[in-house]
């Protein structure tokens, strides 16, 4: 009797017990349920009841903390909120973000600091949270610790990069500096361009250099423009170096001059860049050009210039060349030209970039139905590093129509003398 009465009892414990675990999930399925409900208002009582209702929501308490950080009357009382809801969830790197906000509210810099430190942490490679926090270092007085955060940007934020080197350049304008500590190498080609669109050569040179070491590939419109800048900077043997150094950082190996030709793609063998030291092209009014398969010279196409108009002053294309002081070199082309009518004609022309000095001007291109070689000899100037390549039209802007062809174009040092000694022979 005993024993069924113990068994009895048993049971009767057990069942208590599962009903008051079944009561208490219960409970908490609706406490939740109701915390769920008032998380969707956007009322600061209601996102307070959540919060309460369900305290160990991470979430919840973040929302009412956040609430009070924007829109509550009392900054003070989004810290509690907030220091919870990161405890709760110390992964969660908006949360350290907000929670420093609610330090700086309160003029608790030392907090802030260690705040964002740890949103850092928690989201090492999330560029919105590193460069929130650059900003944050930033308006604290934090430098330092603003470029690390940067460094972050940088590194995984293709988009961003460009506003934070501008934002650390305006804090520490040192080209070093930044390399050595901001900027990543997959920055570099955006830096370099941000320090050639603003005139910083010693900063761009710097760049590049750590670029030619990594052999970092350069997209060409890149490198054309970095070009450009210096020689407008008048730095045309730190243009020429810069070219050679690109050939295969940019694909250029077939582009590059040599000792039996310096001029590159003479032949018009392959695609005519419109940039750096290939053919560039201005559009110019009254002249057309293409390249021609059906009329060749040396290579499968030859360059077809259509003149049809007044006012030309020459072809609108042309080359620049890195050259040596007082020496001497040797032109050759070839042209063939039909219907050519006009007072004068056209000439290849050689003169100095930078003085506009000439120093070689062709006889004329008159009609050919052949292929016809032209060329001469002429000596550089005691300070020309660079020249430039035309077809001018002589007299310049008379009207003149016809059909020219040029191919086979080649220069080469002739002799090495000074241009003294040349003019005493």
């Amino acid at each position: 009797m005993g024993t069924e009465l113990d068994r009895s009892e048993r049971k009767s414990r057990l069942g208590i017990a599962s009903l008051v675990v079944v009561a208490g999930y219960l409970v908490i399925v609706t406490l939740r349920f109701v915390a769920a409900c008032y998380s969707g208002s956007p009322e600061e009582s209601s996102l307070i009841r959540a919060a309460r209702l369900d305290p160990g929501n991470a979430a919840y308490a973040h929302d009412a903390g956040r609430f009070e950080l924007l829109a509550g009357p009392n900054l003070q009382a989004a810290l509690p909120w907030l220091e919870k809801a990161t405890q709760l969830n110390p992964q969660k790197a908006s949360y350290w973000i907000d929670l420093a906000l609610a330090q700086q509210a309160a003029g608790n810099t030392t907090g802030e600091r260690d705040d964002l430190l740890q949103a850092l942490k928690a989201a090492p490679r999330t560029p919105d949270i590193a460069w929130q926090a650059a900003n944050l270092f930033l308006g604290q007085g934090s430098p330092d610790d603003a470029m690390r955060a940067f460094r972050q940007v940088i590194e995984n934020d293709p988009v961003l990069t460009s506003a934070a080197i501008q934002t650390c350049w305006k804090f520490r304008p040192d080209a070093r500096f930044l390399l050595d500590n901001v900027v990543t190498p997959n920055a570099d080609e955006s830096f370099l361009e941000f320090l050639y669109a603003r005139h910083e050569k010693e900063g761009a040179a710097t760049v590049w250099q750590r670029m030619y070491s990594l052999q970092q590939p350069i997209k060409r419109l890149h490198l054309f423009e970095y070009i450009r800048e210096l020689i407008a900077q008048r730095q045309p043997e730190e243009a020429s170096r810069v070219w050679r150094q690109a050939a295969n950082m940019a694909d250029l190996s077939g582009y590059q001059p040599s000792s039996e030709n310096l001029l590159i793609n003479g032949d018009f063998s392959l695609e005519i860049l419109d940039g750096g030291f290939d053919w560039m092209h201005q559009k110019t009014r009254g002249v057309a050009l293409a390249l021609d398969p059906n009329e060749t010279h040396s290579s499968p196409h030859s360059l077809r210039i259509i003149f049809d108009g007044p006012g030309i002053e020459d072809a609108g294309i042309r080359q620049m060349v890195s050259v040596e002081p007082n020496t001497s070199y040797e032109f050759s082309g070839f042209y063939k030209a039909s219907d050519m009518d006009g007072a004068g004609g056209t000439k290849f022309a050689f003169q100095d970039l930078y003085r506009e000095t000439s120093f070689y001007t062709s006889d004329e291109l008159q009609n050919a139905d052949f292929w016809k070689k032209v060329g001469g000899s002429f000596v550089t100037g005691p300070d020309t590093h660079m020249l430039v390549l035309r077809i001018a039209r002589v007299p310049a802007g008379s009207p003149i129509r016809g059909k020219l062809w040029i191919d086979g174009l080649r220069l080469v040092v002739e002799t090495r003398r000074e241009g003294t000694e040349r003019q005493g022979q």
